[in-house]
This record gives C-alpha cells, structure tokens and sequence, in this order.
C-alpha cells in the first residue's frame, strides 16, 4: 500500500514555504506511488488569524525589525503552562485553526513532515491528549535552534548544525532523536550545474564580476538603496536583482540609473535560483536560513545586510564564524567591502571553500528517506 506523507509548513515568509516544497519534491522523487500533501496550515485559518499570524511578521521586518528580535529573544525560554503568554497564545492557535485540527484526526497518515513549529506544536497537543497517534518529524529551518521548535511528543528533529542539535538537547530533547540533515533546499542544487550554460542560458555575459542581490521571496528591505550602492563601486560589475514577487519594487529597480561601466538585469520571482547561484560570483543577500542554505549548497560567497534581530543575527554569526560570508553593517561601506573582497581573488575562493564545506544539497532528500522509512504508528 502507498504510503501516505503529509508535509506542513505556515506561510510566514517565504523560507518555510520552501523548505516544504523542497522535502515533497524529494518525496515524489525518492517514492512516487507515495501520496504526498503539501499544505500551509494557514490556509486552514480565517482571514484575520492569518493575517496576524503571517502578514504582521513581514510588516515587523519591514518596520520594526528590533521588536521583533526582541520577542525572538524574550520567548527563546522553557515553555511553562503555567505562564499566561503561553496558555493565551495556545489558545489563540487552538481556536483559530480548529478545521485544520480536525483534518489531521479525520484523515490517516503514515508520518508528518512539519517545516514550521505552529503545526508541529498542534500536533503535539494531540498527541499529550491521545487524540492522535500519527509519527512526526519536525524540520528547524535557521542554523540555531529557536525553544519554539521543541514540542514534545515529536519522534525525531532534524537540524541545520550540530549547534542547532545541542540547543534541542539542551532543551531536553533526547540526542538519539536529533539528527543533523542541513535546511532542506529544491533538489535542484544537489545537481551539477556549468556555470557557462548558466550565464548563457539567463543572457549573462561573465567578462565581469557577477554580483547577485537578493530581496527574498516577498521582495522587502532597503532593496534599491542596496542596489545603488553596489552600483556606485568603481570596479564594473554584472549585477542581477531579484525582486521576488513585489511587482512594484521590480519596476523601481528596473527605472533605477545604472552606470556604464556596470550591466543590470532585474528578475521578478523566479524558480531558476540554483542556476543564478551557479553564475554568481558573490550572492549579496538577507542572511535567511532557507537562502543562505542555497548559497552553501552553491558553494556561493555571501555578502550580508540587514539581518532581522533574532534568527537571521544568529544566522549571521553562524556563516561570519565558519568564514562562507562577510557583513555589511551600514549601506555608505557596501561598495567598498565589496569591491575589496572582489578585488582580491584569494579571499573570495576562501569564502567560496568554506560555503562548499557548510552546504548541504541532499537535505531534503536526507528527510524524506527517514519519512518514508518511518514505522507508522
């Protein structure tokens, strides 16, 4: 009989969304009579929860990046059901996805898949109550792990390092139920690809330098003073800018003047991201989990702006410490550190050496091996 996946995320930017599709495309590839679902458990929700639960996050990035973090940091703490933040916010989530709850007791499954810790904290609710007996697995998706990812009864967690492993166990997760797999991405960049077919192929000419700027799947951030930045560096550059799906950002930053000795192509959302990795010389970017994992995977230098307090700062002491990035800390040094590090062919292949030895191309395909050999309950 086909064994039954069921993968679940929560569109809170775009990385969980991402990680999700990456493990059901290894799924489908590794076991295709299996039936997978890919869900987003807010689909599940009424307009206002998701809302709130997703669209308030981007509005924080974009506006009030600093208490965000600070939420990041105040909740980073042993979970107590006796503490009224968390019985309140259990109780918001409980009776804003309760369709989504009865999906999972009413439909079977063989083993869950969770890319986001709201589904896998209502899973493991069930579970404590014995209204549900299905394995999961829970996926983290930042290369430190966040309390927040620690809902007890879950079979095994998969981490993006050895760090994020000893946090869970810090957290009093069992060792044996950790597993180091690296942040699941497409399985796209677990291929080879020649970087002359990919210049080629998106109409790039490589007789300079190829700077790829990044803005995320929602296109936020300071993306046009980035790419004017990066623009008035004397040395001239090939600078590809991904607005992601802001339709808006993407005609701003295609009116933007562009000096002559520089080339600019700007993209909207686009499915072809290991191919620009591949042809990139340096990958200017957010330090989100899901990105900076496709860039190790690329084996790619970073550069890094604006990390979001919290999750993406830790992300960037983790690449900064492991020597695949260097950071950008106000916008006026942005041509000079990049043009520094351009200009100096050594340092680059070191960024380039260490990205390679951090990336893990096969995680999706590392989780959905362990999904698919899951004793079902």
């Amino acid at each position: 009989m086909a064994r039954r996946v069921l993968v679940l995320s929560a569109s809170v930017g775009a990385g969980h969304l991402r990680a999700a599709e990456a493990v059901a495309l290894a799924l489908m590839e590794l076991e295709p009579q299996a039936e997978v679902r890919n869900l987003d458990v807010l689909e599940f929700t009424n307009a206002a929860f998701r809302k709130l639960y997703g669209h308030a996050y981007l509005d924080l990035v974009n506006k009030a990046p600093h208490v965000l973090g600070y939420f990041y940091d105040l909740m980073d703490r042993p979970r107590s059901p006796q503490r009224k933040s968390d019985r309140l916010r259990g109780l918001v989530e409980r009776l804003n996805l309760r369709r989504f709850l009865r999906m999972l007791v009413e439909e079977p499954w063989d083993v869950i898949v969770n890319t986001h810790f709201l589904p896998a904290e209502m899973i493991a609710r069930l579970r404590q109550k014995g209204e549900l007996s299905t394995p999961h697995l829970t996926v983290t998706t930042d290369f430190e792990t966040h309390r927040l990812w620690v809902n007890e009864p879950c079979d095994h967690y998969f981490t993006a390092t050895e760090e994020g492993a000893v946090n869970l166990q810090h957290w009093g997760v069992p060792a044996e139920r950790t597993s180091v797999s690296g942040i699941p991405v497409h399985p796209a960049f677990s291929r080879p690809k020649d970087r002359a077919e990919c210049l080629a192929r998106h109409g790039l000419a490589g007789d300079r330098p190829v700077v790829l700027q990044l803005a995320g799947g929602f296109g936020v951030g300071p993306v046009e003073q980035l790419a004017q930045a990066i623009l008035g560096g004397e040395a001239p550059v090939e600078l590809v800018v991904v607005a992601g799906r802001n339709e808006e950002l993407k005609k701003r930053l295609e009116a933007l003047p562009a000096p002559c000795r520089h080339r600019v192509k700007v993209l909207g959302f686009t499915t072809e991201m290991d191919e620009l990795m591949a042809a990139a010389d340096v990958v200017v970017t957010k330090p989100g989990g899901l990105t900076t994992s496709e860039a190790l995977a690329r084996g790619a230098a970073m550069v890094l702006v604006n990390p979001i307090p919290g999750q993406e700062s830790r992300n960037s002491d983790f690449l900064l410490e492991n020597g695949a990035a260097i950071k950008i800390n106000n916008l006026a040094t942005l041509s000079y550190k990049l043009g520094q590090l351009l200009g100096d062919s050594d340092r680059l292949a070191r960024l380039k050496a260490n990205a390679k030895r951090l990336g893990k191309p096969g995680a999706a395909y590392t989780v959905a091996r362990a999904a698919l050999d899951w004793p079902t309950a």
